[in-house]
């Protein structure tokens, strides 16, 4: 054992500084050595613990560096005058905890639905949408990517541009014009950590609290939920097999509006021309601005891509919002934005307030597969397996489940919509339940609705399937376990 000095340090053959400088400490704070009292020199103490005067000139070197110690030059080493910590008398307290509280903003997001949990490793299928097959990463394209990146390292390490690597910008700059028709200056391209950021930076940057947001209804909830939280006043439209209800804005006078006219989420519908047209013309007499969300405008099945809203005539309003999580991955984090000429040096400011900048390595090799064109090899390549996988699950639906359900958005994207023609929208979370006991997740449509009991929500349970992760195999046994789920309540089973 240890034997012990009156004045409690421990003597042992091997005390380090850390050992010393943590029990002086604590006697100091217990009033063993009392505020202004002298402290043992370090040849002295050393010579007690036996050990190098180096090792308690350290200990002492760290206490006085934190202030329990003071040292004068001539003078014995002493022990600070500590303020002892007093307990606030009741009263006071009682005030302090009244004047501690979330801002304006935190509030609205403390109440604000919590995603649910889900653990899909124990699933038979797990049919989330916004999941991608992890075999579908272009592992050595981007492991090559990376390295060269890594190789090429600069000088000297450095923030960079709030907007952005000019590197990915530039190879973004083109691949819009190739594939999207998006003509923009480098300047109005902002990256952003995924599309939910460039939500967030127009949130903070285009809207005070009270004014008029526009959104589809149904829409995307992220989405709906940031425009809640810097306390605007949401205004549903409702949303139909054409996207945007665009006849009914008329009466509507608002700040911003959200939209996802290449392929309306959740329900699938392209917008056309003329809503295209009217879309603008309204957001042009009433000075709002319109964020157009493109968020898998890579993937159709029937025809090429539909030009994105940033390409028409009068368009010089519309902030056009990209994303890399449903081509390559959601875990990069990367997504794009091309702003408005008037724009560009306010969301720049705000996303150098924000985070500085989006990751450089992960920048730079994403810049290193658009340019090199194995981005949109590996586009072609992703689109031809999810086309195989849509239509393995449309065969599914129709064998298992025939006309008990309607199947909607099949078009595009990666997802579908099942409406069960038979079985009520009160009839989903018991619906979802059973199915996470028999082995699938199954995802409603109804918290994407702003307005739940809406005369134009179907009155059917709806859910949204996403098929972009799964494989055939996994999607056959997926629809067959939820054909069972569904016709054991569905009330016109034989």
């Amino acid at each position: 054992m240890e034997d012990q000095r009156e004045d409690g340090v421990s003597q042992a053959p091997r005390l380090g500084a850390r050992r010393i400088y943590e029990e002086l400490k604590t006697q100091i704070a217990n009033g063993i050595y009392a505020s202004g009292s002298s402290m043992p020199s370090t040849r002295s103490l050393a010579a007690e613990l036996g050990v190098a005067r180096s090792t308690v000139t350290i200990a002492y070197e760290q206490l006085l560096s934190e202030g329990f110690i003071e040292s004068r030059q001539g003078a014995r080493t002493r022990v600070a005058m500590l303020r002892p910590v007093e307990s606030p008398p009741q009263r006071a307290a009682s005030t302090a905890t009244t004047r501690r509280h979330l801002s304006a903003y935190g509030e609205r997001l403390r109440v604000l639905p919590h995603p649910p949990q889900h653990n899909p490793s124990k699933l038979i299928a797990d049919f989330r949408y916004g999941d991608l097959a992890a075999s579908d990463f272009p592992t050595l394209l981007w492991k090559r990517a990376v390295d060269d990146t890594v190789r090429r390292r600069r000088d000297r390490l450095a923030y960079d541009d709030p907007r952005g690597s000019l590197a990915l910008r530039t190879a973004l700059q083109a691949y819009l014009w190739r594939a999207r028709g998006i003509r923009c200056e480098l300047d109005q391209i902002i990256v952003v950590n995924g599309s939910q950021q460039g939500l967030d930076l127009c949130a903070r940057l285009l809207v005070d609290p009270g004014d008029a947001v526009v959104i589809e209804d149904p829409c995307y909830a992220m989405a709906r939920n940031v425009f809640t939280a810097v306390g605007a006043t949401v205004v549903p439209v409702p949303a139909d097999h054409e996207g945007l209800r665009t006849d009914l804005l008329h009466a509507i006078d608002a700040r911003l509006a959200f939209v996802t006219p290449s392929h309306q989420f959740p329900l699938g519908g392209v917008m056309p021309i003329g809503r295209r047209n009217a879309l603008l013309a309204w957001s042009q007499n009433c000075g709002a601005y319109v964020i157009e969300d493109d968020y898998d405008g890579e993937y159709r099945y029937d025809i090429a891509p539909v030009p994105p809203l940033q390409t028409l005539g009068g368009a010089d309003n519309v902030i056009y919002l990209g994303t890399l999580s449903k081509t390559l991955s959601p875990t990069l984090r990367l997504g794009y934005m091309v702003v408005p000429q008037e724009l560009g040096d306010a969301f720049t400011a705000a996303k150098r307030l924000a985070d500085r900048h989006s990751p450089q390595l992960e920048q730079e090799a994403a810049a290193a597969l658009i340019t090199t064109g194995a981005y949109e090899r590996h586009i072609r390549r992703t689109r031809r397996r999810n086309a195989a996988r849509r239509a393995t699950l449309l065969a599914a639906l129709r064998a298992k489940l025939g006309d008990r359900v309607t199947v909607v958005g099949a078009d595009a994207g990666l997802h579908v919509i099942v409406w069960c023609n038979t079985l009520s929208a009160r009839d989903e979370n018991q619906l979802i339940e059973r199915a996470r006991q028999a082995g699938i997740g199954l995802y409603p449509v109804t918290p994407t609705y702003a307005v739940v009991d809406a005369p134009y929500r179907p009155d059917r349970a709806g859910f949204i399937i996403g098929y972009a992760s799964l494989d055939e195999l996994q999607i056959e046994r997926g629809v067959d376990v939820l054909a069972r789920v569904l016709l054991w309540k569905d009330p016109s089973r034989d």
